[in-house]
């Protein structure tokens, strides 16, 4: 008699929090967990004990420190690129050379190199502001940036970003105080993705082909383009171009576990360069079969992000390589991906084969499509001195003899307000417990965000609580609540970084309007209402999107109760924390319409959001904070 296979009672506990549901209740399958033979040997042999997840290698010196080295370390190669000092932004050397140009600016989190700084130099790029691996750079380095190139006497400039929110929020806001500084600055959001048929909230993601809106952007420059010409020519080119990517492994952020698990038949089609979620599962087939599929999805009438790929079309091809798959294998799918357009008769005008945008160590390709015309394809051909930028034969792919016949014979060839205040040690003791409070969150936080992106939620509420902590053990609380709260947002947006910084910056910056004449219950009520408008408004998201909305607007509703005159805050606000508790789980059966878990088909998500569960546990620690010392 066959032996049941089961779960080993020691790590049912551990699989069932981990996947969300009941253990051998067909859950094993979903995303995040695979089993695997048990790595304990004494169990059973039949026994489905999923073995732990290890930390992947990677030689890096240390986690914090990896981006800025690997920035360092290309500009230490590269003689034609400088570092901005006190930011991770890379520049070109000559920067007096772009005087009366257009200079363009460009950047994103770490991990996708040799994006974006190995497309620094004269016809394309001329600096990149990085952030922290798949983490939107500061927006004070992005403003340091855009002064840098203003100073230098560029004939204004030109932000190139790809769609995601937290590059949105960050890119937006330093243009926003570029611009109260007088500097001429616009920006191109830049989705290509192909994967989704149906058009998103959140818009088409930003992949491969922004790699080519930098070099038409660049050409345009270099010619002597104006700022306006620039925008509306790399906004026609993006238009005209889409990008599929497929997986055969994960990434893995330093430090971190694996973003999700593909078992050894699967691969996974129309995922991002995060490790977000794709469109499907396939199981593994012929390289052609794997191409041929990409090339309808992209193509299909049906596709709401379709590249219209009709006979006699030109393109420009990109087979990009996301991090870890072999060039034997990249040239399998090159080869397969010009011989499935031109039996389509499509001319492929260029090929561009290499690693141009990575996902870290993902084993992975995405094929990249842009329609040419003669002039475009003149942009695409000019000279570059941009390291990462390959050495194109300016001649077409389709058209030409690819095979010499044998020879018969013959050889081989801030600024601190002084502390003193009353309330100046009751609003420490309360930082102090937010600090612990997300700090002891870290792994919990991170791993419900696993299920949505790539996993580092509660590391960026960890690093917030470290950057408070630092502050308050530094330098002296400001004694208006307004202060506090302008002095606390400058703080996250600097060091929190990602989405998260930007959209909690925005909060305190809001709220701290309303309480700069008075700082009444009602005046804090006020506060979180003008908070909240203002993530709405740059954000994109809204109540019911799952995300930390969720928490903050039913929070919100018990706080006006605080406008009634005698209102008690406390069990104003302990019920207040009850209803964003209770929001923050019910995201769980939410479909995500904002944010990396939009593009994740809600029959994944069935965990609550990891920004709505930090929220509430943040109004938590607050409550607590205020309890304890009324107690």
């Amino acid at each position: 008699m066959k032996m049941k296979r089961t779960l080993c009672p020691a790590w049912r506990t551990r699989y069932e929090h981990r996947v969300g549901g009941r253990a051998g209740e067909g859950s094993a399958a979903r995303r995040n967990w695979a089993p695997s033979p048990c790595w304990d040997s004494l169990c059973p042999r039949e026994c489905l004990n999923p073995a732990p997840m290890q930390v992947s290698k990677k030689l890096v010196n240390s986690v914090p420190s990896c981006a800025d080295d690997a920035l360092a370390g290309l500009v230490a190669c590269n003689p034609a690129i400088q570092l901005l000092q006190g930011h991770r932004v890379a520049l070109r050397s000559d920067l007096e050379n772009i005087r009366g140009q257009v200079a363009l600016l460009s950047g994103g989190g770490s991990g996708h190199e040799p994006a974006h700084a190995g497309y620094i130099g004269k016809g394309m790029l001329t600096g990149v502001v990085a952030g922290a691996v798949f983490t939107s750079p500061a927006v004070g380095s992005i403003l340091a940036a855009i002064r840098a190139v203003t100073q230098a006497g560029s004939a204004g400039t030109l932000l190139i970003v790809k769609n995601y929110t937290g590059d949105r929020l960050n890119f937006g806001l330093a243009l926003e105080q570029a611009r109260a500084e007088g500097a001429d600055v616009q920006m191109v959001v830049v989705g290509d993705d192909s994967a989704f048929t149906s058009q998103k909230k959140a818009g088409r993601r930003g992949l491969c082909g922004t790699v080519l809106i930098h070099k038409v952007a660049g050409a345009l420059s270099e010619a002597g383009a104006s700022l306006e010409k620039i925008v509306h020519r790399v906004t026609a080119a993006a238009g005209a171009m889409g990008t599929l990517g497929v997986s055969l492994s994960p990434c893995s952020v330093p430090g971190s576990v694996p973003t999700f698990q593909l078992a050894q038949d699967e691969l996974e089609l129309g995922l991002g360069i995060h490790g977000e979620a794709g469109v499907r599962r396939m199981k593994m087939v012929l390289a052609d079969e794997i191409v041929k599929t990409m090339l309808d999805h992209m193509s299909s009438p049906s596709n709401a992000s379709r590249v219209a790929l009709e006979p006699g079309a030109s393109v420009v091809l990109v087979v990009n390589n996301l991090g870890g798959l072999s060039f034997l294998e990249l040239g399998v799918v090159a080869g397969a991906a010009v011989r499935c357009l031109e039996d389509r008769g499509v001319r492929v005008a260029r090929a561009l084969v290499g690693a141009f945008m990575t996902a870290l160590e993902m084993a992975g390709v995405s094929l990249t499509l842009l329609l040419v015309d003669d002039e475009l394809l003149g942009l695409i051909d000019a000279e570059t001195t941009a390291v990462a930028w390959p050495n194109l034969a300016r001649v077409p792919v389709t058209g030409r003899s690819r095979v010499l016949a044998a020879p018969e014979e013959g050889p081989k060839v801030e600024e601190p307000v002084p502390a003193g205040a009353p309330a100046s040690q009751q609003v420490r003791l309360v930082l102090e417990r937010v600090c612990s409070t997300l700090l002891g969150l870290q792994e919990e936080l991170n791993e419900l965000d696993r299920a949505a992106g790539d996993g580092d939620c509660g590391s960026t509420h960890a690093r917030a609580a470290r950057a408070i902590q630092e502050w308050l053990n530094s330098t002296p609380l400001p004694a208006r609540p307004s202060q506090l709260l302008s002095t606390l947002a400058r703080l996250l947006l600097e060091k929190m970084g990602g989405s998260s910084g930007a959209l909690y910056g925005l909060f305190l910056t809001a709220a701290a309007q309303p309480l700069q004449s008075r700082s009444d219950p009602a005046a804090w009520a006020a506060a979180m209402e003008a908070g909240i408008e203002a993530m709405q408004r740059y954000g994109g998201a809204a109540p019911g999107d799952r995300t930390m909305l969720d928490s903050l607007c039913a929070a919100a509703e018990e706080l006006r109760a605080l406008q009634v005159p005698g209102a008690d805050l406390l069990p104003v606000l302990a019920k207040a924390v009850q209803s964003a508790e209770a929001a923050a789980e019910s995201t769980k059966n939410m479909e995500a319409g904002a944010g990396r878990a939009s593009y994740i088909s809600s029959a994944r998500l069935e965990l609550p959001d990891p920004g709505a569960v930090a929220a509430a546990a943040i109004l938590r620690a607050v409550l607590e904070g205020l309890q304890s010392q009324r107690g």
